[in-house]
């Protein structure tokens, strides 16, 4: 009888796993499909997503010396974008300028690239499209010298205060201003969760158009906050690097053994988000598809991950399971990876423990040797990248290892991805201070 009770006991458990993985494979069936057909950036590598994608491919880095103005501060280096380079004017008029703070110009920019890569002009489609066309753009933290400098006005006199000064400040403003530029009245969604920020926009505009809100998202991040009090308090925390004070290009170097801390970077990234049919219908480009989203929460500590990398792992695993995919099916992991000696190694661990023995036939980089830490602005600016790796078959590099300190497959030269036509499937992680992590789950396009 007892027998016969665990027999039975055995059945019931293999029927409810049939259940649950036939009610996934309904719902992913059932569910709208959501791909990439457009991408815009303005990042310390170039101007574009050309120029950006083509210096990292090359192994170039944007790290630099600081100014006079960060004299005495601990570290040096940083990843700026020129901004004679840019030429903001040719992109903005002077009102927006003026209305606008440094990271929601990025934004705009990057938007606007993003738009015309998709090929969709948003003056073109009528109201009831303009309703279907939503904005998820966030901000990990705004501008520090916009604060001081208000401050030193306000010493000389009340009106001296911009009464730009709370709108270019608010998180949401590159979000409303993209909305307001091109009349999308689709969701309004902003993001500001630290460096994970970008990840979960794009993760958010995913489920808007999954659960039917949109069919159209551009979705992002802009930063732009490297100033001396900000460069001052992450040297208060000891997060930056200092070790490389004298040789910027190297100071970023994930993964390396000599790794020291961050290196803060700037810029914007966007992506166009769109429903697959909406997408065919108008004969988009398509670069890649998202597939699925996880999130998660360290409840550990305001700036470090657990040890044993527990909300990574969740992060990765509820990406895959939302892929409705398994493990075994990724050949590519884009690290958060920042060049902390910690979270560097933390991450690698994670990696482990998600793809087991695959782990041997996972490749893994970080990018942001050549560009430095984003922050609200890393997740999607590097989503971008991995997007355009799944559209080009091409691997971006981990640059500045010399001595390599942690178990898994790093890439340190850009090479092919796969040499068969089966779809490419990677993650893409990123984590932020209060433990809050994202990891999306993006493919090559393969249609039906």
């Amino acid at each position: 009888m007892l027998l016969f009770a665990h027999a039975l006991c055995l059945v019931c458990r293999y029927n409810m796993r049939l259940l649950l993985q036939l009610r996934n494979a309904s719902t992913q069936a059932a569910r709208r499909r959501v791909v990439i057909t457009g991408s815009g950036a303005v990042t310390p590598l170039g101007n574009n997503v050309t120029e950006s994608w083509q210096r990292l491919l090359a192994g170039d880095s944007a790290i630099a010396r600081l100014g006079a103005e960060f004299k005495g501060l601990p570290c040096q280096v940083a990843a700026q974008i020129p901004r004679e380079r840019l030429q903001i004017d040719k992109h903005l008029s002077k009102s927006d300028i003026k209305l606008m703070s440094p990271a929601t110009q990025l934004a705009v920019i990057a938007a606007d690239e993003a738009l015309a890569a998709a090929k969709l002009k948003p003056s073109g489609l009528n109201g009831e499209q303009r309703e279907r066309f939503g904005v998820c753009v966030g901000m990990g933290m705004f501008d520090l010298a916009e604060v001081y400098g208000a401050f030193q006005q306000l010493q000389r006199g009340y009106n001296r205060v911009s009464p730009y000064f709370i709108p270019r400040l608010l998180p949401n403003m590159a979000c409303g201003h993209i909305s307001m530029r091109h009349g999308l009245q689709g969701p309004n969604h902003s993001v500001s969760t630290a460096c994970a920020t970008g990840a979960h926009a794009i993760g958010d505009a995913l489920r808007f158009i999954r659960h039917g809100d949109a069919d159209i998202m551009l979705a992002g991040s802009g930063e732009a906050c490297i100033d001396p009090l900000s460069i001052a308090g992450f040297c208060r925390l000891r997060a930056l690097s200092t070790a490389f004070n004298d040789n910027p290009a190297v100071a970023s170097r994930p993964f390396d053994k000599a790794r020291d801390g961050f290196v803060m970077g700037e810029g914007a990234a966007m992506l166009l988000l769109e429903e697959l049919e909406h997408a065919r219908a108008r004969g988009a480009p398509i670069l890649a598809e998202l597939l699925g989203y996880g999130l998660s929460g360290d409840a550990h500590h305001i700036t470090s991950p657990s040890e044993d990398g527990t909300g990574a792992t969740l992060a990765m695993k509820r990406a895959i399971a939302d892929a409705g995919i398994t493990p075994q099916d990724i050949s590519y992991v884009n690290a958060h990876a920042t060049s902390t000696p910690t979270g560097d190694r933390i991450e690698a661990h994670a990696i482990g423990r998600v793809f087991g023995d695959h782990v041997a036939k996972v490749s893994v980089s970080s990018t942001k040797g050549a560009h430095g830490h984003l922050l609200g602005s890393s997740g999607n600016l590097e989503a971008l990248f991995v997007v355009h790796a799944c559209a080009e078959n091409r691997l971006p590099p981990s640059i500045n290892i010399d001595q390599l300190d942690v178990d898994v497959n790093v890439v340190t030269t850009a090479c092919e991805w796969s040499q068969d036509q089966s779809q490419r499937i990677a993650l893409k992680n990123s984590f932020g201070f209060g433990g809050t992590n994202a990891s999306l789950c993006i493919a090559s396009y393969i249609g039906e």
